[in-house]
């Protein structure tokens, strides 16, 4: 198991507590710690002395989560490789579950669901896959468009993958994305991967809408969603099943933009002003057949909110 840590101290002793319920002696934990500005680094050593499989990686400078997830996954050994953020946790015995699950369907990887956490709530979060405890074509679970998919549930932590995904480069990160780098990862994962599997398997506690996450800040680090939205746009029109496959990454476009855009008053005018004119670029930059055809299709109100900022984006943005 792969985890990154950056400024996380508070949190490492409910995760450690919850590895130590998760051992086998052929399990390693590879800690990544990227250069935390608090008592992480210390915190780590002492955590982790008497955690068999336990190997600590450092950073020198900071490098975000995508370049700590890569550190992280050169170093690790593992026939299996799966991710854990580091501010969550997960239940005794959920990584021997999760092993023998992949290993008994066979496939290239699985996909589980999660439990949210929101202070003191708890609520169990489904992957929008249906098609449960079956092997198939990670294709088939991108479409249809207007309908949520597995590409829709991005979350890298979600499940487990064979190294051998990790040998045909399909594991990596793009270190340019600091934010939404799991959605690009996502759809590269379903459309060049052969085999995959989802399972009502519960065992990753994830903390929701934490104070310091990037989505919550007037960080221009926010808009990199909108870069990742690109990359995934840029690669589906290459595929050889574009046709099929572009509606299906215009209308998750789409849906991202208007959340965001929807959400904006808690960001400052600036950002406000930046997120409105770079999401009216993206919409631009799609096939305007396919995008006419996704906003005559989907959500009236998206396609009023969506129409509204192409024609006129510094009102919205005032």
């Amino acid at each position: 198991m792969i985890i990154p840590c950056y400024n996380v101290s508070a949190h490492l002793p409910t995760l450690i507590r919850s590895l130590h319920g998760n051992l086998r002696s052929d399990f390693e934990f590879v800690f990544v710690e990227d250069a935390s500005t608090d008592s992480t680094g210390d915190a780590l050593d002492e955590l982790t002395a008497d955690l068999p499989g336990a190997r600590v990686v450092r950073h020198e400078v900071n490098l975000g989560l995508s370049a700590a997830r890569n550190t992280g996954l050169a170093h690790a050994e593992g026939t299996y490789l799966a991710w854990l953020d580091a501010d969550d946790w997960i239940g005794p015995g959920y990584l021997d579950q999760l092993v023998r699950v992949i290993e008994r369907l066979g496939c290239e990887f699985v996909r589980t669901d999660h439990v949210r956490v929101t202070g003191r709530r708890r609520t169990v979060v489904r992957s929008p896959e249906t098609r449960r405890n079956l092997v198939i074509a990670p294709r088939s679970a991108i479409t249809p468009p207007f309908r949520s998919t597995s590409v829709d549930y991005p979350m890298a932590w979600a499940g487990v993958q064979h190294r051998r995904l990790a040998e045909r480069g399909l594991l990596t990160f793009d270190e340019r994305l600091a934010t939404c780098a799991d959605r690009h990862w996502v759809w590269r994962l379903h459309r060049e991967a052969e085999s995959f599997a989802t399972v009502g398997l519960l065992g990753v506690f994830h903390r929701h809408d934490e104070p310091d996450s990037l989505s919550r800040l007037n960080d221009p680090r926010h808009l990199h969603f909108l870069d990742a939205l690109r990359l995934i746009m840029t690669e589906t029109q290459a595929d050889r099943e574009a046709e099929l496959l572009l509606p299906k990454a215009v209308d998750a476009a789409c849906a991202l933009i208007n959340f965001h855009v929807t959400k904006r008053a808690r960001l400052s005018l600036e950002m406000q002003r930046q997120l409105v004119e770079r999401s009216v670029e993206t919409l631009d930059a799609m096939p305007s057949d396919v995008l006419d055809y996704v906003l005559d299709h989907g959500s009236p109100r998206r396609r009023t909110l969506l129409t509204r900022m192409r024609r006129d984006p510094a009102a919205l943005a005032a």
